[in-house]
């Protein structure tokens, strides 16, 4: 498991696991976060994560760098983060079910997994997830973002893919959800010109900022 559900192990300051790289010194005072497993790291892949207000686009944003960058002839694994699964529809033509449906299915027993029955192929050849996430007011979205990266390490699908994009959920910038930050090494957050979508991408960049302290993250703009 990615996250510390050992309430005796949680810090308000600093890593769990003291040695573990760039985390030594936390996520800032009075954080109690979601903390990156070293052992579930992405890897070799390029890994970049997309925010942005709720409705502002982020969903099209993503899946057309994912196309951009298959016809390039990289091999690209985007990711929806989002309760809602449609991250990845228009790639696909459908609702793909989540990772959190599929484990649920098999009471959680991942090795009775196939790859297929969770990482589906869409348009150009990219390979289409979504994470799903817990009903509301029932569990964390880091939780989930943390079983999906190790499912997709068991299966060893990770080593496929050359560029990994992290479809988040909307201005949300919890320790659940602010979790993909960890993976990455740039986010993008779209915005447009209203108050709103500009407020967001503040809040967006604060917790890019706070977590390029103990992590590789940094923002790589605004679309």
């Amino acid at each position: 498991m990615n996250i510390l559900t050992d309430p005796s192990k949680l810090k308000t300051s600093g890593c769990a696991d003291t040695n573990a790289s760039k985390c030594a010194e936390g996520d800032g005072e009075g954080s109690v976060q979601v903390q990156l497993d070293p052992n579930i790291k992405i890897g070799t892949a390029k890994v970049i994560s997309i925010y942005g207000k709720g409705g502002i686009g982020k969903s099209t944003t993503s899946s057309n760098m994912s196309v951009a960058f298959s016809k390039l002839g990289k091999r690209v694994l985007q990711i929806g983060c989002d309760p809602k699964h449609d991250s990845t529809f228009t790639l696909t033509k459908r609702l793909i079910p989540t990772v959190i449906d599929v484990l649920e299915s098999v009471n959680f027993h991942s090795e009775e997994l196939r790859p297929e029955d969770f990482v589906f192929e869409g348009y150009n050849g990219v390979m289409c997830l979504e994470a799903g996430g817990p009903p509301a007011g029932t569990g964390c979205g880091g939780y989930v973002v943390g079983q999906t990266v190790k499912l997709l390490k068991e299966h060893h699908l990770l080593e496929d893919a050359d560029v990994v994009i992290f479809d988040v959920l909307g201005d949300v910038v919890c320790g659940g959800f602010a979790a993909p930050l960890q993976h990455s090494e740039q986010a993008m957050i779209v915005a447009a010109n209203d108050f709103d979508s500009i407020f967001a991408a503040n809040r967006i960049a604060a917790a890019i900022a706070a977590k390029s302290k103990n992590y590789g993250v940094r923002l790589g703009g605004i679309i």
